[in-house]
């Protein structure tokens, strides 16, 4: 070997070694993450060396992962052209293919190259992954075990399986298969003990599936990890929230939040943030969280989080308005956001923009594919506008000797968000047992009922009642028209005419006596639990009387679930004419009583489960100048839903308030309620 030519070999031999020693650098630029600086590094590599396959492979994934895939596929295409048979090109060419989310086209280059070489762990790991993004979990799993057999505890490989548990046990969640569900999220579980991510979602897999004390049991496992004590606190607070602890969730919340501090975890600080806000709104500290929020939004303004948390506080104020403005605001930034489509389903439907809020609910399902919250919402909303039937018998008695048996029908007919066709029939005979005086009355009307705005409802109704009595047998129109108003938040008023005949016994309906009624109700409604009702009637008769009557009622609502509420109630009754021995029919009739009532309704009631209802209430009654007479009313139901679509209750009223009765004092009823949708859809839907 010359001279000339042993130098020219060093020379090569230093240029190697340097440039070895030069990529090093830019290896631990893709090691760490630092993708923008490995770009322009390979990219600085290639104008001197633009052949170098290693520099070509380094930068093209350098690209790819710094977020630009199409680019990266067309670099490795290349690159793969010039090395058709480099096994490790290959690889970088199928995981591009991932990056552009070719899923399909990926899957079976990777199995191809597995068919290549069996035992390539890179191969082996990039199909699982491949298989797990088209979520054939089963498949998938089947891959990354036998990457594992390759490399025996390999992170990278276990770190895949572990979210292939995550995403195969999430998939059967959103098809509400729960068990196996948390069978997967179990087993993830023993492969990695008291993990954190998987103990979020099992615990937000039992959140869902309403199984609260096992949510709570697994919140409490994620807290033995002092790291993870905030999130658990957080975790412990929803719960808290679902068993109605509505205290007990704030003081969770409120110790998660205050242990904030420099050391904690960045991503720990908005959802522990967030979730004390929340409690302050659910404990209607309104005030407080309005300060939060505004003060967070100084520095971070357009923040789906904070506005999402803005739009659920105007939520639990009514202002729905402001609520739906946020929304919208959610998605603009983020078309997808879940609280942005299905809050503003929320809001949409309290404004009484029906049509609104079902498109937006729907656009929830288009990108959360069978989610809980957004189904529910749905049947909710269709439960509101399916046709049903509703049905109720009775029996009443009084101290007057009074005894009536009562069959009363009602069927609704909605065909649009806005229109529906309104039936009623009603039978009732009653007789007195001292007079022998019997009469008998059917009653029977059709009517609509149209949404002209979003806060304003028209109802009216035609009818005629025929009845049979000891000397007459007549038949009289039913009338009955309304408008239901929201003229402000938290305020509703109904204004109306009604039409009917006075038939509470047969000597009354012996007399035909028609009532014309101008009637108001008003309900004013706080943010602070108080609450304050008023009605008002004006009748005429055809029997030349008058009456005035006055009923107010002032109500706190001391607990929301179940509804809880205690108050004071306020009649006053004048009649222009006094015919006692016909009817109860004062010149002054003064009432007042103090009350509490307690519920569950039925419309929150979940199917094979009960709901009830239970007003006591005592006080004073003055009629006219007659000294005062003690007053009690109970009223009473109990009721079984056996389906979303059918329910019975029983009922009965016990009272000897004067005015609940045409003849006065002691008042008894009871019967029986049964209620059934004819459909299980809106007709318009179906």
């Amino acid at each position: 070997m010359t001279i000339k030519s042993i130098h020219l070999l060093i020379l090569l031999l230093i240029t190697s070694f340097t440039m070895s020693q030069n990529m090093q650098e830019g290896f631990n630029y893709l090691e760490n993450g630092n993708y923008l600086k490995a770009e322009q590094y390979f990219e600085s590599i290639l104008k001197t060396y633009p052949e170098n396959k290693t520099a070509r492979l380094c930068y093209g994934r350098a690209v790819g992962l710094n977020g630009n895939a199409t680019k990266a596929e067309q670099l490795f295409t290349t690159l793969l052209k010039d090395y058709p048979n480099d096994f490790e090109v290959k690889l970088n060419y199928g995981e591009s293919l991932l990056w552009n989310k070719k899923y399909p086209d990926a899957k079976v280059y990777f199995l191809n190259l597995v068919n290549e070489d069996p035992n390539s762990f890179a191969a082996l790991l990039s199909l699982a992954n491949t298989l797990s993004n088209l979520k054939a979990y089963d498949d998938a799993l089947v891959y990354v075990n036998k990457a594992l057999n390759v490399s025996p505890e390999n992170p990278n490989a276990l770190t895949s399986k572990k979210y292939m548990y995550l995403g195969y046990a999430y998939h059967k969640q959103q098809a509400q298969n729960y068990k196996e569900a948390e069978t997967l999220l179990k087993e993830n579980l023993k492969l990695f003990k008291n993990d954190r991510d998987t103990l979020l979602n099992l615990a937000n897999l039992y959140l869902i599936a309403n199984q609260l004390e096992d949510a709570e049991n697994t919140y409490n496992i994620l807290a033995e990890n002092p790291e993870n004590k905030g999130l658990a606190l957080n975790g412990l607070a929803l719960v808290a929230h679902l068993n109605g602890k509505e205290k007990e969730a704030l003081q969770l919340s409120e110790l998660a939040y205050k242990s904030l501090n420099s050391n904690t975890k960045t991503e720990d600080i908005q959802p522990t943030t967030e979730r004390y806000i929340q409690a302050l709104i659910w404990n209607k500290k309104f005030k407080t969280a309005e300060q939060l929020i505004d003060k967070l939004m100084e520095t971070k303004p357009n923040e789906n989080w904070l506005l999402a948390l803005r739009a659920t506080l105007n939520i639990y104020k009514s202002d729905f308005k402001k609520s739906v403005f946020d929304y919208k605001q959610i998605l603009v930034n983020d078309s997808t956001s879940f609280d942005g489509n299905l809050g503003n389903a929320n809001a949409l439907k309290a404004l009484g923009m029906y049509d609104s809020a079902y498109t937006s609910a729907e656009n929830t399902l288009k990108y959360y594919n069978n989610q809980k919250d957004a189904t529910n919402f749905i049947k909710d909303l269709n439960t509101s506008f399916t046709p049903f039937w509703e049905s109720k018998a009775s029996y009443s008695f009084d101290n007057g000797d009074n005894e009536a048996f009562s069959f009363k029908n009602a069927v609704e007919f909605p065909l649009t968000t806005k229109f529906k066709i309104l039936g009623n029939y009603n039978y009732r005979t009653t007789n007195n047992t001292l007079t022998s005086n019997k009469a008998t009355s059917n009653d029977a009307s059709l009517g609509l009922a149209y949404q002209l705005l979003p806060n304003l409802i028209f109802k009216g109704s035609l009818g005629i009642s025929n009845a049979k009595a000891e000397t007459e047998d007549y038949t009289q129109i039913l009338a009955d028209v309304s408008f239901n108003i929201k003229p402000f938040k938290l305020q509703v008023l109904d204004v109306g005419y009604k039409r009917e005949i006075q038939s509470f016994n047969a000597d009354l309906l012996d007399r035909q006596i028609v009532m014309n009624n101008l009637y108001a109700n008003y309900n004013i409604s706080t943010n602070f639990n108080l609450g304050w009702f008023t009605q008002y009637f004006y009748t005429w008769q055809n029997d030349d009387n008058k009456r005035n009557l006055l009923f107010t009622s002032l109500y706190y609502n001391i607990l929301p679930k179940p509804a809880l509420k205690a108050g004071l109630n306020y009649q006053y009754i004048t009649f222009k004419n006094q015919v006692p021995s016909i009817y109860f029919s004062p010149e002054r009739f003064n009432a007042g009583e103090i009350f509490i009532n307690v519920i569950k309704n039925e419309v929150v009631t979940k199917p094979k489960e009960w709901f009830y209802e239970l007003t006591a209430a005592t006080g004073l009654q003055y009629i006219e100048d007659d000294s005062s007479q003690s007053t009690y009313r109970i009223q009473g139901k109990l009721g079984y839903k056996f389906s979303n679509r059918a329910l019975l209750n029983i009922f009965g009223t016990r009272s000897n308030i004067a005015s609940a009765t045409a003849a006065g004092f002691t008042y008894t009823e009871v019967g029986v309620r049964f209620k059934w949708y004819l459909f299980d859809a809106p007709l318009f839907r179906r």
